[in-house]
């Protein structure tokens, strides 16, 4: 394993256990505690956790971290979700993605669909998705401007806004941290909150894509309220009862 590769795992254990151990890692990764140390004083001054006596833990951006040092928790769940709403799609039609590891594995899931090799044209703001598919010849691929947000690898501002309020996507799939009926579909970032509403108002349809974990869940700012949105696309494992409740409120629940 290289130091990078180290690096990034060091990261996602942190994102997944919360807390860091040097004497752990250092069993983990077969590798002194002294080189623990360093990569852990590494990734503080890169401002990515907050060292402590012993180890690491989260700073007050943890949830901010690079998506690429995320580990896909629910990988399974996040498959099915991404493989029942590419069964959605239809050849000719357009579809809208904003960033996040569901609409990631949405997005990887189209080229397999072979129907869709007839033509399909994908909308992202998220210039990580848009890296992987356009390499694709059948999928044109059309990307906002804006700045790029180093943690999501997503696009924000007015230019990305400008841009997309022009687009009518037949159906976006929408990425989220949370979705509670009270407080709305909600992710952690404003500038991302105000781009994925430019793209849940022009889309003729939005289907929320997000695991069950997320079912509950109330981020810092808010995308949508749940009438907004046609569907909430969720794995088996969804609290029935809140599934019971979306669907009191009209939405439409689909368990991948």
């Amino acid at each position: 394993m290289t130091r990078a590769e180290r690096l990034s795992a060091l990261l996602e254990l942190l994102v997944s256990a919360g807390r860091i151990e040097v004497e752990e890692s250092a069993a983990t990764f077969a590798v002194s505690a002294a080189t623990i140390r360093r990569d852990l004083d590494y990734l503080a001054d890169q401002q990515l956790l907050s060292r402590t006596h012993g180890g690491a833990v989260p700073n007050t951006t943890s949830y901010d971290l690079p998506l690429r040092y995320k580990s896909i928790n629910h990988g399974e769940a996040k498959t099915r979700i991404a493989q029942a709403a590419v069964a959605m799609l239809w050849p000719g039609c357009t579809v809208s993605l904003n960033g996040g590891t569901t609409t990631v594995e949405v997005a990887r899931a189209i080229p397999s669909a072979e129907p869709l090799h007839h033509g399909i044209t994908v909308v992202t703001n998220a210039i990580n998705i848009a890296t992987e598919l356009t390499v694709r010849p059948f999928i044109k691929i059309m990307v906002c401007g804006g700045v790029a947000r180093p943690q999501s690898y997503e696009l924000v501002g007015a230019m990305a806004s400008e841009t997309l309020s022009q687009l009518t996507p037949d159906i976006c799939f929408l990425g989220a941290t949370g979705l509670d009926p009270a407080a709305g579909i909600t992710t952690h970032d404003e500038a991302e909150a105000a781009i994925n509403r430019v793209m849940v108002r022009q889309a003729k349809r939005t289907v929320v894509v997000a695991d069950s974990s997320k079912l509950g869940t109330i981020g810092f700012s808010r995308i949508c309220h749940v009438h907004e949105v046609a569907a909430v696309l969720t794995d088996s494992d969804a609290d029935p009862a809140m599934t019971a409740t979306l669907r009191k409120a009209g939405i439409d629940v689909i368990l991948a």
